[in-house]
């Protein structure tokens, strides 16, 4: 055999090689389909879905099936042992499905249900993950499916009959077609919800509805209250208050036009108001004969003010201490009476009875109405009334009395005669927890309302981390604002509750205390974000924990307690921080100890105050510069895990005189704490050392031009013990300076001596300016 023949022989082998083995193409185009008795079938228990119970659309899928036929075969394999005879591996539901027709008596057992028969393993495998695999159909698709059948003349009945849907769903899906493009796009990218879409599609201008929906696809926001206000407005709605006594089945059967909505999410419209009206009114005048028959001038309106004469006056609600005591306990039992016969009547409209009931209930609510504002004008007669629609009770009722007469004076009562005083009730005083007292000793307006802020913030934490003394918190708030009639401010939202972020100017977060608050804050808005979910049905759906929790850092960062000057303390709210301290156990020095931020507006006495308390105080610490004592002081507080006691909101430790650390706590005179020129020995080491005690003039006195000297600073860290190694490096700074009689001023003043000859009748202090004549130092 020639080359030729030998290549042309080992190609025929190699094609017939090939042929032998199948592609996975090929072997899809040669699968098995046959039809198979629906007796005959069961749910395989390698399905992923096999022990689950059937989901609430197993109907609507029948009813497709049973309209349509089935357009997509199921996949099966042999069964085995118990088995029955074929086991489906994908099409449970279509399987699920069919039997539901077939209990319905729809279809027999006998019923050929289409299949793939499927017998090698690997393909088998393969059958079992495709049904989890599958993308789903967007809705956006389905509705655009259905706009394209309606374009090709398929009538709606048709598309529900073939889908297997009610007509109204499809009528629901045409309209939402009938949007433009942008619309079923920004309803793609989650720019708008279903419920969104359908709010837009209930506008008539296809320009705006254009104009909206281009808008909210390129991510500029979607608002529903322009088009629900173009919806509401001049429109009557089945909610209006004429209806809790005029039913829409008397409406309608009188001639009155209702418009329902498509989708049935709103209350329908009323087209004629003037009809409803006219049935309200007929029915409350019969009631209102029953008072005019007893003197009464009764008006009924429906809209417009009624005209009401001249010199009369309606009663408002009676607060406590605005009447005698024996008033007010009358006042209160008809009110009581009042409020029942309030119930009754919104027990018998829900009921829906009959109308002589309704309105014999609504009778004896009017006279209790009466008698409850007899009581509140002080025994005069009512003269007039005015009935207006309301939703719970039908009526409103308004009373109207002459306007009380002036009482002229007694012509024969003498000059010293003295009107006897009217009986008001004690004013109620809250008890009020002990509060901390404030440091303020030695501290100036600024650095107070620098160790405020950080105590504040410190609070914040420990009270977003115990949720339980949180909603203590807002309880307590809530009580004192609504029970307690405080004053709040009235906002767009449903709850006319107010809230601010602690922000103060020119603040600082800190990471370890507010800081971390604030995080978590932010992690839940990008959840909230991402959920598209409104915001109460996201809250509503977190759990138990998470919800309180969320509670406790949204009250925690309304916390303020910050006070911005030495002589603006806020009593009341000191009192409470020391309670929530006290519940929430709050340990500021857990999560943060003293930075350089916070330590360096402190003067060195200050600081070596602090040292002292820690037991970290040493001889040298005096001879320190600024910047070396500051870093000291916050690695000692960092290795110790130490906080200063003015920042804790305890009440037990501010009822003990508070120390900076200097004199509090010595007997020694004042010649033992100040030098000759009226000097602290903090001041003598800073000049000493070349350092500048308070470049900032956070410690002046808050009331004068300089320091107090030998005074105890509030700084709260304990008693500073003068020590034989202290009273060593005080005299080396005073031999240091012993050239200088004058008490160490310089030629050029510099420091603290250069604000005491400088400021003349204008002082600053902590950023406030403070008026004193010249010369004056304020001590």
């Amino acid at each position: 055999m020639g080359p030729a023949a030998c290549r042309r022989a080992l190609m025929s082998r190699s094609t017939a090689a090939r042929a032998v083995v199948q592609t996975p193409f090929e072997a899809t185009a040669a699968r098995v389909r046959r039809p198979l008795p629906l007796a005959d079938l069961d749910i395989a228990p390698e399905n992923l879905r096999a022990g689950e119970p059937p989901d609430d659309d197993i109907p609507l899928l029948a009813d497709t099936l049973f309209a349509a036929g089935q357009l997509q075969p199921i996949t099966v394999r042999p069964g085995r042992r118990k088995e029955r005879a074929w086991m489906a591996l994908d099409g449970r539901r279509r399987l699920l499905a069919l039997r539901l027709l077939a209990e319905q008596g729809r279809i027999d057992d006998g019923f050929e249900v289409d299949a793939f028969v499927e017998t090698d393993p690997a393909r088998q495998a393969a059958a079992v993950v495709l049904t989890n695999t599958a993308t789903p159909v967007h809705i956006a698709d389905v509705i655009a499916a259905i706009g394209r059948m309606l374009k090709s003349r398929l009538a709606v009945p048709v598309i529900a009959r073939a889908l297997g849907h009610a007509e109204l769903d499809i009528k629901r899906l045409a309209a939402l077609s009938a949007l433009p493009e942008a619309a079923l796009d920004a309803l793609r990218l989650g720019r708008l919800t279903l419920r969104q879409l359908r709010l837009l599609a209930r506008l008539p201008d296809r320009d705006g509805q254009t104009a909206l929906a281009s808008a909210a696809r390129d991510g500029q926001g979607f608002p529903e209250w322009r088009i629900t206000e173009a919806l509401d407005g001049a429109r009557v709605h089945a909610t209006d208050a004429r209806c809790s006594l005029v039913r829409l089945d008397a409406y309608t059967a009188t001639g009155g036009r209702l418009e329902t909505d498509l989708f049935g999410e709103r209350p329908p419209v009323l087209l004629d108001p003037a009809h409803l009206t006219h049935l309200w009114t007929t029915r409350v005048e019969a009631i209102a004969a029953v008072f005019a028959a007893e003197g009464l001038e009764v008006r009924v309106t429906a809209g417009l003010e009624p005209r009401l004469p001249d010199g009369l006056e309606t009663p408002g609600y009676v607060y406590g201490g605005q009447m005698p005591t024996e008033a007010m306990a009358r006042y209160r039992e008809a009110r009581e009476a009042q409020a029942a016969a309030a119930v009754t009547v919104a027990d018998r409209l829900a009921e829906g009875g009959d109308t002589e009931v309704e309105d014999a209930a609504i009778i004896a609510l009017i006279r209790a109405s009466l008698a409850t504002d007899r009581i509140a004008l002080g025994g005069r007669a009512i003269t007039h009334l005015v009935l207006r629609p309301a939703l719970r009770t039908g009526v409103q009722v308004e009373t109207w009395a002459p306007v009380a007469p002036a009482v002229a004076p007694d012509p024969e009562a003498g000059a010293d005669a003295v009107d006897p005083a009217p009986e008001v009730a004690p004013v109620f005083a809250a008890p009020r927890a002990p509060a901390p007292a404030p440091e303020i000793e030695g501290v100036g307006h600024a650095l107070h309302a620098l160790r405020t802020e950080v105590a504040t913030r410190g609070l914040i934490r420990a009270l977003a981390d115990d949720p339980r003394t949180a909603l203590t918190a807002l309880i307590a708030r809530l009580f004192a604002m609504v029970a307690r009639r405080g004053e709040g401010v009235r906002s767009q939202a449903a709850l006319a509750i107010t809230a601010q972020v602690f922000n103060p100017s020119g603040g600082r977060v800190i990471p370890a205390l507010d800081g971390d608050v604030r995080q978590r804050l932010d992690d839940r808005r990008a959840a909230w974000e991402a959920s598209g979910l409104t915001l109460i049905r996201w809250v509503h759906g977190l759990g138990d924990t998470d919800r309180l929790a969320l509670l406790a850092e949204l009250v925690a960062l309304s916390l303020d307690l910050r006070e911005g000057r030495t002589r603006e303390i806020r009593g009341a709210a000191r009192s409470e921080a020391a309670e929530l301290a006290a519940l929430s156990g709050a340990d500021l020095a857990r999560h943060w100890t003293p930075d350089a931020a916070f330590l360096t507006p402190h003067p060195k006495r200050l600081l070596l105050g602090m040292l002292a308390a820690m037991d970290e105080a040493q001889a040298q610490d005096a001879a320190l510069g600024k910047a070396d004592l500051v870093a000291r002081v916050e690695a000692a507080a960092a290795a110790r895990r130490w906080a200063p006691a003015a920042l804790s909101w305890s009440a037990g430790a501010a009822g003990d005189p508070p120390d900076d650390g200097l004199d509090g706590g010595s007997d020694a005179g004042d010649d033992d704490r100040e030098d000759d020129a009226g000097r602290a020995p903090g001041e003598v080491e800073d000049e000493a050392t070349g350092g500048d005690e308070d470049p900032a003039g956070l410690a002046e006195d808050p009331e004068g031009g300089a320091d107090r000297r030998g005074q105890p600073d509030d700084d709260g860290a304990g008693a500073f013990v003068v020590t034989a190694a202290g009273e060593a490096a005080l005299a080396a700074a005073s031999a240091a300076r012993s050239g200088d009689p004058g008490g160490g001023v310089r030629a050029g003043p510099t420091g603290r001596q250069a604000g005491k000859e400088g400021r003349g009748g204008v002082r600053r202090n902590g950023g406030d300016r403070l008026l004193q004549p010249p010369g004056s130092q304020g001590d």
